[in-house]
């Protein structure tokens, strides 16, 4: 109900709310039509036969891929250091990203133009220290 009241009060038209699986919308977009995505504090589906439910997947990250225009961005967060792994090992496996720390600084602190959420606030609340990973979108090769 925040984001309603938000896009009411801001008199904001060029927003939609979709409250599906954000992978089906990924689907029906064009090719490198986004400059930049997030994905922000997924649920880590903690047990191992869950895992095949994790948004960040092989699939996804080639969907992603695709919509993306070359150098965009994808930023991820998460508190789980599982997870995080996880996100590390498929992201820099990817052919198509490259992740952009170059030191820890990039990725313990929250950039200033990502928006916080309450997932962060309670991951602080509890001691969980998130981590912040941006990551680019390599330029397609044309022949």
């Amino acid at each position: 109900m925040k984001l309603l009241a938000q896009i009411e009060r801001r008199r904001l038209d060029n927003i939609r709310i979709f409250a599906d699986d954000a992978r089906l919308v990924m689907a029906a977009m064009p090719p490198a039509s986004v400059g930049r995505a997030f994905i922000l504090f997924p649920d880590p589906w903690p047990k191992r036969r869950q895992h095949k439910r994790r948004i960040v997947s092989r699939a996804t990250l080639d969907g992603l891929a695709e919509i993306m225009s070359d150098d965009a961005e994808l930023h991820l967060a998460t508190d789980d250091g599982d997870y995080l792994s996880w996100i590390l090992e498929r992201v820099t496996a990817h052919p198509d990203f490259e992740w952009l720390a170059r030191r820890p600084g990039d990725w313990r602190e929250r950039p200033p133009d990502w928006p916080p959420t309450r997932y962060e606030a309670k991951a602080r609340a509890t001691g969980r220290s998130p981590a912040f990973l941006r990551v680019k979108r390599r330029p397609r090769t044309t022949i």
